[in-house]
């Protein structure tokens, strides 16, 4: 991370979950400020049919959606490696073949891929794979609501 106060960074922690895949689903964050350790925010939404990796992706658009006003330093916490690899190593290799796997197949969620490209690019992002349900806090609230949001027969969003 490069900045000059060790904690003066906003902390983004994201999960996704589907019930089946596809199936419902749904996408949560939880944001933490570390400089004034607090809870800036918590959201979550659900979708009717989707699939995993387009909710492990939906989360961390929200968020960055969310606090793309902010000029600090953001560490993005995902248990998804599809996430984070996708975004520091496949996304360059995509988009210099127009969005096409090495084997010259469409990427699967270009859309997506391509939004988190835009709202990532000229940020100062730190992107850190967690290992899911190993006690991290603010990665076991995200997998909390977004399984209990995937798993409720209420549908508060819809794609």
């Amino acid at each position: 991370m490069t900045t000059t106060k060790a904690r003066d960074f906003i902390r983004i922690s994201t999960d996704g979950s589907c019930i089946g895949n596809p199936g419902p689903g749904a996408w949560a964050f939880v944001v933490v400020d570390e400089k004034e350790s607090e809870t800036l925010e918590v959201q979550s939404s659900r979708y009717a049919s989707t699939t995993n990796q387009r909710m492990e992706l939906s989360a961390v658009i929200a968020a960055l959606e969310a606090f793309q006003d902010t000029d600090r330093p953001i560490l993005v916490e995902s248990d998804s490696q599809y996430v984070v690899k996708g975004i520091t190593e496949w996304v360059p290799s995509w988009k210099a073949r127009n969005w096409k796997t090495a084997a010259r197949k469409p990427v699967k969620n270009a859309d997506l891929w391509q939004q988190l490209d835009t709202l990532a690019s000229d940020r100062d992002i730190t992107w850190q794979w967690v290992k899911g349900h190993d006690g991290n806090a603010n990665n076991e609230r995200a997998d909390f609501l977004a399984y209990s949001m995937a798993s409720s027969e209420e549908v508060r969003c819809g794609s």
